[in-house]
């Protein structure tokens, strides 16, 4: 006899679930602070598949919290899926015995505890993965069960307002919602009408109003104080050495000083070298408060926002030829588009790691610190998937010896991945290495694979303050590695160089020294900054930039 199979498994179960946590769920769908964490236990089984909302500023605070309340008799094994833990909520439920697996992109300020607790065994590591693949996973094996997310405000209905900092709002609420999972926000105010409505209230169970704003980090503001002169060295040397040989318009600038004095170089030394309307043009990238001299001098023609930054908020708004704003001014993000914008449209990817190989693959895994990766891999990536051409990426592809070995007498293009920095870092730890140690985090959780933030053969430039390695002129695995001890420095890769092969890596234009660009080290000084502390931003502002307190000083 044939037994008829149920095909609305999932919909019953929510039914369950939202029969059960009815009690706590009042008119307009909202839930009093108090009654968050029986309404968790209510919603939430054993390994469950959770998402608590952690982007890289806009926070679910109150949610992570609540989640760390609930009874672990009754909660456990979770599974974490989510794109960023920055808050000691997000770990604490795995001290508490509540949630089990974790699979990430982004730990920053608790990648060491990261690493901490998967060495102790408290935490089981899925894998860390890049924005784009972990929201397409949400999408098909790591859809989550319950989602717990946050916006500014809800109306009398349950329709949310995400405001400056959506993020990764929508792609978390309809991998969720329409998978018939459950979604609970938390707001900053239950208001009568919305600015815009940006999620429906179709798509939300429960909406509580949490007893304080949720926390919110200024993560892309860098203070022009400290950048220093070798910042400007390397920053004049990316300017003269790429941007100006290539003509690179589509850029993604990675957070960090060194990109930062790029930015605050492009309105002085940028237009001494007449790269005004030739280079970095269209920008995908958060609303960093040093591009606004760029932008004031009419460097900028569009960036598009993976979230928003804090004190940006009435800038953004009256620059919206430049930025993306909806019908109430108020800036739109959206990290999805954003990475998948960094992804395909992108001509070059510049940023910074923490540690690089002789190979050149490089990484921000570390054996105790696990930083994650957020969307560098998908920006520092050749896509394969790129279909359409610029003049950068044709050039780019040109200058690569055996770009055609397995693809006969067809031409293409290659993306600019360029990893900047000094050659030792933090408390003098040296940038270059001989194995990254992702090797041993990788022993440690038990993956298969080392965590590689970006793997050698897409990495087409290294600058250092030894010079820049054009890593995609090398005809081989040999050059490369011969290339990158060129400008490692008096690390233990960089002591390997001879200097009859640098030499002649330079003859061949594979390797340029700042003396090789016609740059004087001695000329690479803070004057020539647009802007060399916050007040003068807030002054290139017209008074629109509102840095948060701890970057005032006046």
């Amino acid at each position: 006899m044939k037994v008829e199979r149920q095909w609305n498994t999932l919909a019953r179960d929510t039914a369950q679930r939202m029969e059960a946590a009815a009690r706590f769920i009042g008119a307009g769908k909202q839930v009093k602070p108090e009654d968050i964490v029986p309404l968790l236990e209510a919603v939430i089984r054993p390994g469950d598949k959770v998402n608590v909302e952690g982007n890289n500023q806009k926070q679910a605070d109150f949610l992570a919290e609540a989640l760390c309340k609930v009874d672990p008799a009754k909660i456990h094994d979770l599974h974490m899926v989510q794109s960023s833990v920055p808050l000691a909520a997000h770990l604490d439920v795995f001290e508490k015995g509540i949630a089990k697996k974790l699979d990430f992109a982004f730990g920053g300020p608790q990648s060491g505890r990261v690493a901490k607790f998967i060495r102790e065994g408290k935490l089981e590591l899925g894998a860390i993965h890049t924005y784009l693949e972990l929201f397409g996973r949400y999408c098909l094996d790591l859809t989550p069960r319950v989602s717990l997310i946050c916006a500014y405000e809800a109306d009398r209905e349950g329709n949310l307002y995400t405001g400056f900092n959506t993020e990764d709002t929508p792609v978390i609420v309809e991998a969720t919602k329409f998978r018939k999972g459950i979604v609970i926000a938390q707001v900053n105010k239950i208001v009568d009408k919305l600015p815009r409505v940006d999620i429906p209230a179709d798509w939300i169970d429960a909406v509580v109003q949490s007893p304080k704003p949720f926390f919110i980090e200024p993560l892309f503001t860098r203070d022009p104080g400290l950048l220093t002169e070798r910042h400007v060295l390397l920053a004049m040397m990316c300017l003269k050495g790429i941007y100006g040989q290539y003509g690179v318009k589509r850029i993604n600038h990675g957070i960090g000083f060194l990109t930062s004095a790029i930015e605050l170089l492009l309105p002085t030394y940028g237009e001494e070298l007449g790269l005004k309307g030739k280079a970095c043009t269209e920008l995908v990238l958060n609303p960093h408060p040093t591009m606004i001299p760029a932008i004031e001098s009419g460097w900028i023609d569009t960036i598009y926002c993976f979230g928003g930054e804090l004190g940006m908020e009435e800038y953004v708004r009256a620059r919206s030829d430049v930025f993306f704003t909806g019908p109430d001014g108020s800036l739109r993000s959206n990290r999805a588009l954003a990475q998948t914008a960094g992804h395909y449209a992108l001509d070059m990817f510049i940023g910074s790691t923490l540690q690089i190989d002789r190979f050149g693959n490089s990484s921000t895994a570390t054996a105790n610190r696990v930083a994650g990766f957020g969307g560098a891999p998908n920006m520092g990536c050749d896509a394969k998937g790129r279909r359409h051409s610029t003049d950068s990426w044709i050039k780019c592809g040109r200058e690569v010896p055996n770009m055609r070995e397995l693809i006969g007498d067809m031409p293409r293009g290659k993306r600019l991945v360029v990893q900047g920095m000094e050659t030792f870092g933090e408390a003098r730890a040296p940038a270059f290495v001989d194995k990254l140690d992702a090797w041993k985090l990788a022993e440690n959780a038990k993956l298969d694979l080392p965590p590689v933030m970006i793997y050698g053969d897409d990495v087409t430039h290294i600058v250092t303050e030894e010079g820049i390695a054009y890593l995609n002129r090398c005809g081989n695995l040999d050059t490369r590695m011969a290339a990158i001890r060129a400008v490692a420095g008096y690390t233990e890769i960089g002591l390997e160089a001879k200097p009859e092969e640098t030499r002649r890596l330079r003859d061949q234009g594979i390797v340029k020294t700042a003396e090789d660009l016609g740059i004087d080290p001695d000329t690479a000084t803070r004057d020539r900054l647009a802007a060399r502390n916050m007040r003068e931003l807030v002054d290139w502002s017209g008074g629109l930039y509102n840095p948060p307190a701890r970057f005032r000083n006046w």
